[in-house]
């Protein structure tokens, strides 16, 4: 008698129950891309991409919201901030929101994700998801792209682990990955530091986290009166060059330059003599590597002399770092310091 007591004072009330049975909420921002594509040429609204996933309806109440219906090529520094204040808007105002997923083309798909990984407020998960075979395609990798990334939003376990890059099953830091290959639908890869978890078939799995600064502890959030991201080109290094490139793109008053030198770092005679004379010149130089493991080392950077080590960030997100560091008017040396924590 006394345990049919226990038991009965444990049931929970209907409401109660409704409650814990009610779907996590996520917000779908959908931008374009090769995941709404078509063979015919036009584009899926975001509402369609959803449609197309019935499977969606176990696992969350979804939202959407329209953002842009373009290629990810057609990205820009003025679409990243208003992406950004546009999550965070959603996020803060939104309290029972489970997290947020961005549907995206991959061609800058990496650059966008790390942009709303520094600039993000919050702990909540934001995944960035596409496709490499468009919504016409025998066996179109977007819907099962799409439910992993909702998946991984809908978890408590995302949390706190900065913005995530979710494909082919694999969750990604948007500060690591990098696509590596033109066709295939394992193109997203962390070749380095390897992925952060993986997307089973019955649960979430992490099994690693980030060490650097993101989202709610990074350094670099959007002023709230910052129009536009200051003027950084990007410059390559080869065999031969006679640093004439760089010097150019020094004509056109860049804040910044990011280099793509060689292994380590390291650059030719003659673009050397130019990063001297561009820096003398009062631009800083941020040095990155065409090889895709390993950092820039130490000893290449000299922020005196606005010479500054990109660490192991590649030349495009090594870019997108700095627009949001030079925006807040950082010196050389706090340049540094942010892309050793960054």
């Amino acid at each position: 008698m006394s345990v049919v007591v226990l038991v009965s004072s444990a049931v929970a009330s209907p409401a109660a129950l409704s409650a814990q049975r009610a779907p996590a909420r996520v917000l779908v921002i959908a931008t374009g891309g090769t995941i709404a594509g078509q063979a015919t040429g036009g584009q899926l609204t975001g509402a369609q991409i959803v449609e197309a996933v019935p499977a969606l309806d176990d696992v969350a109440t979804i939202e959407v919201e329209e953002f842009s219906r373009i290629g990810s090529s057609a990205m820009t520094p003025a679409h990243w901030l208003e992406l950004s204040r546009l999550v965070n808007d959603r996020l803060e105002g939104d309290a029972g929101l489970a997290g947020v997923v961005v549907t995206h083309g991959t061609d800058t798909m990496e650059e966008t994700a790390y942009f709303l990984h520094l600039t993000v407020h919050g702990t909540r998960p934001v995944v960035v998801v596409g496709s490499m075979r468009n919504s016409s395609a025998v066996s179109a990798d977007g819907p099962a792209n799409l439910l992993a990334g909702v998946r991984v939003a809908a978890s408590s376990q995302a949390h706190g682990k900065g913005v995530l890059v979710v494909l082919n099953d694999q969750i990604h830091s948007a500060r690591d990955v990098q696509k590596m290959d033109n066709n295939r639908v394992d193109t997203f890869r962390s070749t380095e530091w390897g992925a952060l978890g993986i997307v089973d078939t019955d649960r979430i799995v992490f099994r690693r986290t980030l060490a650097t600064r993101h989202t709610v502890i990074s350094d670099l959030h959007i002023p709230p009166a910052l129009l536009e991201l200051p003027h950084v080109p990007i410059v390559a290094d080869y065999a031969g060059s006679d640093g004439s490139a760089l010097r150019a793109a020094a004509e056109g008053r860049p804040e910044a330059i990011v280099v793509q030198a060689f292994g380590g770092g390291r650059a030719g005679p003659r673009m050397r003599q130019a990063i001297a004379d561009v820096t003398r010149r009062g631009v800083p130089v941020i040095m990155t590597s065409r090889v895709p493991e390993g950092r820039v080392l130490a000893d290449v950077a000299n922020p005196e002399e606005n010479i500054v080590s990109a660490g192991d960030l590649p030349a495009h997100k090594a870019r997108v770092l700095a627009l949001l560091a030079l925006a807040k008017g950082v010196e050389a040396d706090e340049l540094q310091r942010l892309f050793d924590t960054h």
